[in-house]
């Protein structure tokens, strides 16, 4: 728990394996500490197997076996984005060698702004959001020299596969769209529908098909080839993608911790090994919260990044003429 600037207000901070929870998991890991909320009661869902047993040795080489080929298959998978996207540079600032320090900053849009620009453009809030990013890249870049001209990093976009009401299943239910952030291009609405085009293309496949499409690694692997092939699985990351940017939906009602408000919710994605900068959104009552992880000796600046966010919303309402 970290007390606010003001004296009054105070911040807690939840942390959660990726291997344990996906975002809609994890939501519904903290929930269980917040306030009990009033809503409609709902069917029970039949239980589920149970999880976690521990193998039979005698199967032992099997699984190992079992276990290698599907982190080769994930790998080969990796290999062949990265094959499909060796026109597109990305940019230096965005890999690293982990330093093992973090650095976090939080950023707060008025929603109400996002929907000014998506009602002018058209497509989805996480098209303009997504969008917001690569504006926001591209003053970064150019603000501390590295430059943006022929950069369109590849951004993994998390898409859950959890169905309706089925948030409640331990692990992940990811998948994930890639597409070519078009930092390189100096016209914001440009960047836009750039976006919004990959972004459609690539639900049009569906999150297990097409160019832009990759079943992520914990889908594919059992818990002993998490344990194996961990070091390989950080070096795929490298081969799939330059940047994660993921949205994490929050319930629309507030919430409350020991009859406190919740005013604010910054979601906070894991940073891949090799990897400078991580990107998490979600909306909560109003409010668009950008939630950003570091490499702390990489990206010292991660502050000129945060105010390119809130600068990136200011040049899309203006370009929009809203």
């Amino acid at each position: 728990m970290l007390p606010g600037e003001d004296g009054v207000s105070f911040a807690v901070l939840f942390k959660f394996h990726h291997a344990l929870a996906d975002g809609l998991r994890a939501l519904t890991l903290a929930a269980a500490i917040l306030d009990p909320m009033d809503l409609p009661e709902r069917r029970p869902r039949p239980a589920e197997p149970a999880r976690g047993r521990v193998p039979d040795v005698r199967k032992l080489p099997d699984l190992v076996r079992g276990a290698l080929s599907d982190i080769g298959r994930a790998l080969d998978i990796g290999a062949s984005v990265a094959r499909s996207t060796l026109d597109v540079r990305s940019s230096s600032a965005l890999t690293s060698e982990p330093s093992g320090t973090r650095r976090t900053a939080g950023v707060v849009i008025d929603l109400d702004d996002v929907h000014r620009v998506r009602k002018v453009v058209g497509g989805t809030v996480n098209d303009v959001l997504i969008a917001v990013v690569a504006g926001a890249l591209r003053r970064w870049l150019d603000a501390r020299g590295d430059g943006s001209e022929g950069v369109a990093p590849r951004a993994l976009i998390p898409v859950s596969k959890r169905r309706p009401r089925s948030a409640q299943p331990q692990g992940n239910r990811l998948s994930g769209y890639l597409i070519r952030l078009p930092v390189d291009d100096p016209d914001p609405l440009a960047r836009l529908d750039s976006v919004r085009a990959a972004m459609d293309r690539n639900k049009d496949a569906g999150p297990n098909r097409g160019a832009g499409a990759v079943a992520l690694l914990a889908d594919h692997v059992p818990a002993l080839g998490h344990r194996l092939g961990g070091p390989l699985a950080a070096q795929a990351a490298r081969l799939w993608f330059d940047i994660l940017v993921t949205s994490v939906p929050l319930p629309g009602i507030g919430l409350k911790l020991g009859g406190n408000p919740v005013t604010a919710v910054f979601p906070f994605a894991p940073l891949a090994r090799g990897q400078s900068l991580a990107v998490a959104v979600s909306t909560y009552r109003g409010q668009v919260h950008y939630g950003l992880v570091a490499d702390a000796e990489a990206v010292p600046d991660l502050d000129v990044f945060a105010r390119a966010l809130t600068e990136e919303v200011e040049t899309l309402i203006t370009a929009c003429g809203s």
